[in-house]
């Protein structure tokens, strides 16, 4: 059977009911290039069939369609592929769905990145924009702060900042709740004496950097509204206690965690599984007489192991037993990152351990120092 389906519920139901009569009494397995998105009414409705459901990452499928005959690409060819990959390989994986609150924070913490994407860009453009006429106020201040960005959403010209002065500017910056209002009432008014050349891009742009400005203090008003959704949300789950009690974890990165593991462990069976998919788990390249040799995985959950790094980074503030191990892995010769790597993959040990017996984080003893004889 090869043919064109519409995703539509009427339309998923009729192909299932075709794929299972053509099987007759043969077992179905079914394959998928996404475990999300537009497959999800498919895998939903598979569900409740009880059919057995196989994710084949996507980067599998690329690979494999370049020893495909032709260079064109085509859904049915694509589809021939997956097919073909799920009737060979033994490493591929069920689709996981989770429980519901972790499908609820996995769109939740999705959006959450999106808006934060979203503030970097706009960030970067006003920085660019102000490159245009005002270089000086750009390299006064970071505008990732909100004092810098309240200044430019009312006073983008040096001309403008020149006439209301330190004393005016100041009261109007602390009128707004600006942290330190005189010290960046001062710097923006020391830029402006700097420059005193207006550029034929000063009109336009400093129009675009107030707009730019008022955009990115409503993303900064959308993520603080997120932030207390994704808290309500992932308080309600039942390891909501166990993944808050684990140093570096606060409610944003463990919503993640739990959004990106479905809530359920049990679902990689092991935690050499669970390390595999957080990239966490280097993959072999050995051949021949050279072994030893080992590689960051291709395939990995990337938002799992950025979760996991920086719940790793953050811990080295509030937890001896993590910073010990860092300081020792650099002592090793490990560079920042590898060390980071290595402190995620321990600490994988351990929070599985935690899940799996039900019990919150307790910080290890330091090791007494043996006396000298």
């Amino acid at each position: 059977m090869s043919q064109r389906v519409a995703n539509d519920e009427s339309a998923l139901h009729e192909l299932i009911t075709s794929v299972l009569a053509l099987a007759g009494a043969d077992q179905v397995v079914w394959a998928t290039d996404l475990n999300a998105g537009g497959a999800a009414l498919l895998i939903a409705l598979l569900a409740e069939r009880g059919q057995q459901v196989l994710y084949i990452p996507g980067r599998i499928v690329h690979h494999a369609a370049a020893t495909s005959r032709g260079e064109g690409k085509t859904d049915a060819k694509d589809a021939r592929i997956i097919a073909d990959q799920a009737r060979m390989r033994a490493d591929l994986q069920p689709v996981r769905g989770g429980d519901q609150i972790s499908a609820d924070l996995r769109l939740l913490t999705s959006r959450r990145t999106d808006l934060v994407c979203d503030r970097v860009r706009a960030i970067n453009r006003i920085r660019a924009l102000m490159l245009e006429y005002f270089p000086a106020l750009e390299a006064a201040f970071d505008y990732s702060k909100k004092a810098p960005l309240i200044l430019v959403s009312g006073y983008q010209t040096p001309e403008a900042i020149r006439r209301i002065g330190v004393t005016r500017l100041t009261a109007w910056l602390k009128k707004r709740s600006c942290r330190g209002s005189a010290n960046v009432a001062r710097k923006a008014v020391d830029a402006a004496n700097a420059q005193r050349t207006a550029l034929r891009t000063e009109a336009v742009a400093a129009q675009l950097v107030a707009q730019l400005a008022g955009q990115i203090t409503a993303i900064d008003a959308d993520i603080a509204q997120l932030d207390e959704q994704i808290s309500e949300r992932f308080d309600q789950h039942r390891d909501a206690p166990i993944l808050l009690s684990m140093p570096g974890f606060g409610p944003v990165l463990a919503a993640t965690f739990l959004a990106n593991t479905g809530g359920d462990l049990r679902a990689f069976e092991t935690v050499d599984r669970l390390a595999s998919v957080a990239g966490l788990a280097p993959a072999p390249r050995d051949s021949g007489r050279i072994t030893g040799n080992h590689h960051r995985p291709r395939r990995f959950n990337r938002r799992l192991m950025r979760t996991c790094y920086l719940a790793a980074l953050s811990s080295l503030k509030n937890s001896p037993a993590s910073r010990a191990f860092y300081d020792r892995k650099r002592a090793e010769g490990k560079s920042h990152k590898q060390a980071l790597i290595a402190l995620a993959r321990r600490r994988i040990n351990v929070l599985w351990a935690m899940l799996r017996d039900h019990t919150t984080y307790r910080e290890p003893l330091p090791t007494a120092l043996t006396p000298a004889a």
